[in-house]
């Protein structure tokens, strides 16, 4: 995970000042599966000094990034983002001096992890899509779903690809699931992106 030491100095966008680690995530949604899972392991991040800072879309990241090394806050930096915003995590990194043409091995090293395709993708591959349907049923989505399955655009699809549309259908329902779906989870078969960017800012890694 990329270590910055210097001064207390902090971006105005949110106070790092006493943060031992910070973890830069696009949106809520992507923000609660890490909390939640971070509470389902035990893992105080209060306690620990760990903040997971939803910086509003991946274009933001390299103003957040540059700020945070400008000001040289002694804090361990991480990230998550979707496949589709790789570039601009990339190039964020890039810009703010912590590497140049970094590849996804490299941004790794310095704890940044893509999720493949998307938070939704990831923990729907996990969990499967009959336990998936299962949660759904137990909070009362499952005939919205299906609804859903029998649109001429989707009927056909894989249950897969139409269950992660359905999460990805409207803010509050990937938020909700988000936090759903990370705690139905098998904590030994945790998607690896948001493992591996927990257990850094963690220091476990």
């Amino acid at each position: 995970m990329t270590q910055i030491v210097g001064s207390q100095c902090v971006p105005a966008t949110f106070d790092s000042a006493d943060m031992r680690a910070i973890v830069l995530v696009e949106g809520t949604s992507d923000q609660v599966a890490l909390e939640t899972l971070a509470r389902r392991r035990g893992l105080n991040l209060a306690t620990e000094r760990i903040a997971v800072e939803a910086i509003g879309g991946a274009q933001a990241v390299g103003r957040f990034l540059t700020q945070l090394v400008e000001q040289r806050t002694d804090v361990r930096l991480g990230g998550l983002c979707d496949a589709a915003e790789e570039d601009d995590f990339r190039r964020g990194l890039e810009r703010a001096g912590l590497g140049s043409e970094l590849d996804r091995a490299r941004m790794e090293q310095l704890g940044f992890y893509v999720c493949v395709a998307d938070l939704e993708d990831e923990l729907i591959r996990t969990l499967g899509a009959a336990s998936v349907e299962q949660v759904l049923a137990a909070h009362g989505d499952l005939g919205p779903f299906r609804t859903l399955q029998k649109q001429p655009a989707w009927r056909g699809r894989p249950t897969e690809e139409q269950l992660r549309r359905f999460m990805g259908s409207g803010a509050r329902r990937k938020i909700r699931y988000a936090r759903l779906l990370v705690d139905a989870l098998d904590l030994a078969r945790v998607p690896r992106p948001l493992d591996r960017v927990l257990a850094q800012a963690a220091g476990a890694g």
